[in-house]
């Protein structure tokens, strides 16, 4: 598939898939946990947390991040996303009004709370894998 065929696809994963694995650096090894995930048409990814956890400190001493997303566990054929990119801390309220849920309040105080940030993360490379022989196929971004 040409670069907009994948580009597309990318996003119906992404749109269909929104918890996956976000893999930052602590101490020069890699440090994983789920989250969830939004996007928007750049494909640039967003995902909620607390201020006060060790992802957010991490991402202060080295942006670059890794995410997984998309494997339903059936096994081969299940096409999924790995994404390479940079973090970036945003805490204004226009971004935090928009990635807000109410499912959050069980970790969040509420869409003012001082310590919730939104974790924005821009790709560099999207890798489609898994589908079969055309895979992986590379999105540069």
């Amino acid at each position: 598939m040409n670069q907009e065929e994948l580009k597309q696809h990318i996003s119906n994963i992404m749109k269909d898939n929104k918890v996956g694995t976000l893999a930052t650096v602590k101490n020069n090894k890699p440090h994983t946990r789920y989250m969830t995930f939004q996007h928007d048409e750049n494909l640039t990814l967003f995902t909620p947390t607390d201020r006060e956890t060790y992802k957010a400190e991490e991402i202060d001493e080295n942006p670059f991040v890794h995410i997984l997303l998309g494997y339903e566990g059936e096994g081969y054929g299940d096409g999924f996303l790995e994404i390479q990119g940079q973090a970036n801390i945003r805490d204004d309220q226009d971004i935090k009004d928009r990635v807000w849920s109410d499912h959050m309040k069980h970790w969040l105080g509420g869409k003012n709370d001082p310590d919730y940030i939104v974790l924005e993360i821009f790709p560099e490379t999207i890798r489609l894998m898994n589908e079969g022989d055309e895979t992986p196929q590379q999105l540069d971004m």
